[in-house]
């Protein structure tokens, strides 16, 4: 639960990075080597691909573990929702991860 608010937190801070990143994206408008469009489509593209692959990683390790969770006795994870809360949270990490640090290199340049 700590984990989850602390991605959630942490993409709230997309619409402030998207605006701070705004002027810089105005400024490169019609450069050939535009270096903040180039990354800013690098970024998000590396973030989507990396919390897919999470997502069905988490999803593979919750379907491994559902045998041994009904032979011991337990609801498996892939019928009470944790495992979707896991595969989630997985995918969002990279999200998460990058909206931060895109947010202090870009509060260092304002």
């Amino acid at each position: 639960m700590r984990e989850a608010a602390g991605i959630g937190a942490d993409l709230m801070l997309a619409p402030m990075v998207a605006m701070m990143r705004l002027p810089l994206m105005v400024a490169e408008n019609g450069r050939v080597n535009s270096p903040e469009t180039a990354r800013a489509v690098h970024e998000k593209a590396t973030a989507a691909a990396e919390g897919a692959f999470a997502a069905q990683m988490a999803l593979w390790q919750s379907a491994a573990r559902f045998w041994p969770e009904v032979l011991s006795g337990r609801t498996p994870s892939l019928f009470n929702g944790i495992a979707a809360a896991n595969s989630i949270s997985a995918g969002l990490k990279p999200a998460s991860r990058v909206v931060k640090a895109n947010f202090r290199r870009l509060s260092t340049k304002a």
